[in-house]
């Protein structure tokens, strides 16, 4: 009986620790509320546009956040202490080596998710650098508004861009900034896109078509199946430099219905990168930027444990 029970003590001892390396990797790979709903929380460089590229990454970091996009301009520190604002397509290799740089070191995605809003033409030569750069820094989509006068000049400049577009294998996703700009209406970017190839879609900026006046989740359910990005925004009415003086709160504390947006996306099947543009409060924004975070993660706790849609 003793020699029994020295045997069961024995397996006891050895098999508590193989549960417990069994659960180690597990939890490591865990993934997170917004990673089960496929989605990534990206820090929009245009956000931080008061700074040099270098602060808006430390700034991005402290929040938590692990991915950036990048917009069209890149401010590059200078010897001063300030900075030079350059064009993101002319960026030279050894300047994009050191940012990347220090993405990784301060534990952010060194790949930015997307680059714009550039805004290509008709000009094929032109618009082609565009391209270059954006497969030059491994970028695989451009966010844009295609130059176009009317409707009569759209079909050019889709030509081009979707001829390059395939060329390259680089999504292409159409911004709106608020009417009268050409794109506010989302029934102009589903012309712009009809009949094209898929790697031709949206980047949702949910902000402006509330500026516009349009109601923001309705125009997600009109570009479904077309939603390539977002740059995500609430709003509240006040001073501001924006049509009807409306300008960023953090989210879910707006008029723009910031959880019935991201139910909607949910509802879609949406997978993809939601960009943090905020517009406001230039300066010091981090603060609201930081609500911003934790009501995307709570959101997103709440949808993943519920039923897909």
């Amino acid at each position: 009986m003793k020699l029994l029970m020295a045997m069961l003590a024995a397996m006891l001892c050895i098999s508590a620790p193989i549960t417990m390396a069994a659960e180690g990797p597990e939890a490591a790979t865990a993934q997170t509320p917004a990673e089960l709903l496929g989605w990534k929380l990206v820090m929009h460089s245009y956000t931080l546009n008061r700074f040099s590229i270098d602060d808006a990454i430390d700034k991005t970091a402290a929040l938590g956040i692990k991915y950036m996009s990048i917009s069209g301009n890149v401010n590059l520190p200078t010897a001063d202490g300030k900075f030079q604002t350059i064009a993101t397509p002319t960026i030279s290799d050894t300047d994009f080596a050191a940012i990347q740089a220090h993405m990784r070191e301060k534990g952010i995605d060194p790949t930015f998710v997307n680059m714009g809003v550039l805004r290509p033409t008709a000009d094929e030569a032109e618009s082609r650098k565009m391209f270059e750069a954006a497969r030059r820094m491994g970028i695989d989509t451009i966010v844009c508004e295609p130059v176009a006068k009317s409707m009569d000049d759209l079909p050019k400049v889709m030509d081009v861009v979707e001829k390059l577009a395939i060329e390259y294998n680089i999504k292409v996703a159409i911004h709106d900034h608020p009417k009268p700009s050409f794109y506010w209406n989302p029934d102009t970017v589903l012309a712009a896109i009809k009949g094209r190839s898929p790697l031709l879609g949206a980047c949702a900026d949910v902000g402006h078509w509330k500026r516009s006046g349009l109601d923001p989740v309705e125009c997600l359910r009109k570009l479904q199946g077309h939603i390539v990005t977002l740059h995500f925004k609430d709003l509240v009415k006040g001073p501001g430099p924006f049509p009807n003086g409306m300008h960023d709160v953090p989210w879910g504390t707006g008029t723009s219905d910031a959880k019935g947006m991201l139910e909607e996306l949910k509802r879609q099947h949406f997978h993809g990168a939601i960009c943090i543009e905020y517009e406001y409060h230039w300066e010091n924004s981090s603060p609201e930027i930081a609500r911003c975070v934790k009501f995307f993660n709570d959101t997103c706790a709440e949808l993943a444990a519920e039923p897909a849609l």
